[in-house]
């Protein structure tokens, strides 16, 4: 018989394992979601599908540490049905089958599903397909969580049968907020002067899990007095932007640089051109692009600024980064600075549907080449004249095909070079009339 004193001590409680802040304030009820009231409120989508007792299957789209997790899981508890949760990017076909399976057991006694399913864009198509039979059948009610946008990322047939939620960034409002939510929590306030306190807010970039690491992070420091800006920064790390040189930010922020230069706003150029440059877009990219703005937006109203960006594309993959940057950047000052036309975009995109309309019409006879005997015959040439022979240079002859009604295809505005066009045209115009008349 072993004897008591051999036998071993018993073991020590374990301490409770240490819970993140961001775990810790995750909100019990709908009510408590911070920065979310236009789809949570009464009259938004969401509030008023709980009113009416008819929630259905949702795709939240928005930037990370917005409460697209929480949501899901709150609307879950709201609505009695039971809360499964997968990811995109660990789970597969066979998972998902079983996801099925166990939801179809449920239906079967009684108690509904909610599939939240995270990065849901990561999904391919014929894994998308497969949740569809499932929607229909009442199976399951998916919720879908994406930071892409659903228009370029998911099927239209499980677009067309999910309602796309969109979930905000967090403004510093929101942010501040949490902080305080936070400071009640640890039961301290954050030991910053209200200037590091507002930097402290920048860093999260409007992501609720972000601020709340941030703020567990700053007040576990033993700190003799507030730390200023200065002294933050050093402790801490900024957050990198957000910013997907493949994903939906990569659009979006092109498009505001080029929108900016059209609207003439050399600032707001700059401030994205440089947004993009620190988010690492390659810069032949951008010196591209800012090629076409000068195509496509300035184009015959300032003829130099394509030779610009031209040059300006040249100096970088001379200089290469960092020195070649400031090469794009100036070319694109001159762009919002010069005078603004797309009538020569519009005009090749009015002829070019002018050509699909009437792709098979010959030109006509007295401007095609008769290098044969039989084509003389036919007519081919004859009657042209030579514009160098005419009066002032120009002959006045029609150039489009027979029987078609000439067209007006470009119109040059009353801009910069333009301007002086404009004038030559209209002298043509007037020029073809009388001669042709």
């Amino acid at each position: 018989m072993q004897d008591l004193f051999d036998r071993p001590e018993p073991a020590a409680p374990r301490a409770a394992a240490h819970r993140p802040l961001a775990d810790r304030l995750r909100p019990r009820t709908l009510s408590e979601v911070i920065g979310q009231g236009k789809v949570l409120s009464p009259e938004g989508p969401l509030g008023s599908m709980l009113a009416a007792g008819s929630l259905g299957s949702l795709i939240l789209w928005g930037p990370p540490g917005v409460g697209k997790t929480t949501i899901a899981r709150l609307l879950a508890d709201e609505t009695d049905l039971a809360f499964v949760q997968i990811s995109a990017i660990f789970s597969g076909v066979p998972e998902l089958r079983r996801v099925f399976e166990a939801a179809r057991l449920r239906r079967d006694q009684g108690q509904g599903t909610l599939l939240f399913v995270d990065e849901i864009h990561r999904f391919n198509k014929a894994q998308q397909d497969s949740f569809l039979p499932h929607m229909e059948d009442g199976t399951i009610l998916l919720v879908g969580a994406t930071t892409e946008n659903p228009s370029f990322e998911l099927n239209a047939a499980l677009l067309s049968r999910a309602q796309v939620i969109v979930l905000e960034r967090l403004s510093p409002a929101d942010l501040e907020q949490l902080a305080q939510r936070a400071e009640r929590e640890l039961g301290r306030k954050l030991p910053l002067t209200p200037e590091a306190r507002d930097r402290l807010l920048e860093m999260a970039d409007g992501d609720g899990r972000a601020i709340l690491n941030l703020v567990e992070q700053v007040t576990a420091w033993k700190l003799d007095a507030p730390l200023d800006p200065q002294a933050l920064g050093q402790r801490l790390m900024r957050r990198a932007a957000k910013y997907d040189k493949s994903g939906d930010e990569h659009y979006n922020l092109i498009s505001a640089l080029h929108k900016s230069v059209r609207g003439s706003d050399p600032d707001a150029a700059l401030y994205w051109l440089a947004r993009m440059l620190e988010g690492g877009e390659d810069p032949r990219y951008l010196a591209r692009r800012i090629t076409r703005m000068a195509v496509e937006d300035i184009g015959l109203a300032d003829p130099q600024a394509q030779a610009i960006c031209l040059q300006a594309w040249e100096t970088y993959e001379r200089l290469g980064s960092p020195e070649g940057e400031l090469a794009l950047a100036q070319a694109l000052i001159y762009l919002a600075l010069a005078p603004k036309s797309n009538a020569g975009y519009a005009a090749y995109k009015a002829a070019r549907a002018e050509a699909r309309r009437t792709g098979s019409l010959m030109p006509p006879a007295h401007i095609l080449n008769a290098p044969t005997k039989l084509m003389k015959e036919q007519g081919y040439g004859k009657g042209y004249a030579y514009d160098h022979d005419a009066e002032d240079g120009f002959s006045g002859q029609d150039y489009f095909p027979e029987g078609m009604k000439r067209p007006v295809l470009y119109q040059p505005v009353e801009r910069g070079f333009e301007r002086d066009l404009k004038k030559r045209l209209d002298w043509f115009v007037q020029q073809r009339l009388k001669r042709q008349g």
